[in-house]
């Protein structure tokens, strides 16, 4: 009987051994304790390329890196403004994280990819948009929201572009705040 006990310790221990290293490995990589610290997203050196460039529609280019989890509850809201806005004639692109590798949701096909964005390299933080204005400057850049999380309740975006299609001037490139962003250099 003693060496059943022996086997049966030995079992149960490997097993909360196992099971503390997959809870451990499971909070590691996707559980992370929200940031308060404040981001200054500064788009004076954002510049659309040459050929999207000048007076068009109203351009918005979603900066994401397929690595932060932080895009998880971005791209639904992302679709949602896709769904939206799309149909109004907003020219919507993505700009990836250079170096990095990933796809976005089959929802978001309608973002045109961009190769690159003259200034995108001094970006702060992902996930991040700019929004270009009919005459082709720079309306705003930020971060979708505030918070933790991001939706239509609490974004930025939809008053932005809701203010350019009815013809208002709108200059927020310069945005600071608190939120679940992932480093864009390095």
């Amino acid at each position: 009987m003693p060496t059943r006990t022996l086997i049966t310790a030995i079992a149960t221990l490997l097993c909360a051994a196992a099971l503390w290293w997959a809870y451990d490995s499971f909070q590691a990589r996707y559980l992370r304790p929200f940031d308060n610290q404040a981001t200054l997203f500064d788009g004076s050196q954002l510049r659309l390329p040459p050929e999207l460039a000048g007076p068009g529609p109203i351009r918005v280019v979603h900066f994401w890196d397929p690595a932060c989890p932080c895009n998880v509850g971005n791209q639904q809201h992302l679709g949602e403004l896709v769904a939206q806005f799309a149909p109004l004639g907003v020219s919507l692109h993505v700009m990836q994280k250079p170096g990095s590798h990933g796809q976005l949701p089959a929802n978001l096909d309608a973002l045109k990819p961009l190769a690159s964005l003259p200034g995108s390299e001094h970006l702060p933080a992902s996930p991040a948009v700019a929004i270009w204005d009919h005459d082709g400057q720079l309306a705003y850049f930020g971060p979708y929201s505030e918070g933790a999380v991001c939706n239509s309740s609490n974004s930025f975006i939809e008053p932005i572009l809701k203010a350019l299609q009815q013809g208002r001037r709108v200059q927020a490139s310069n945005t600071l705040a608190a939120g679940c962003y992932c480093p864009w250099a390095g």
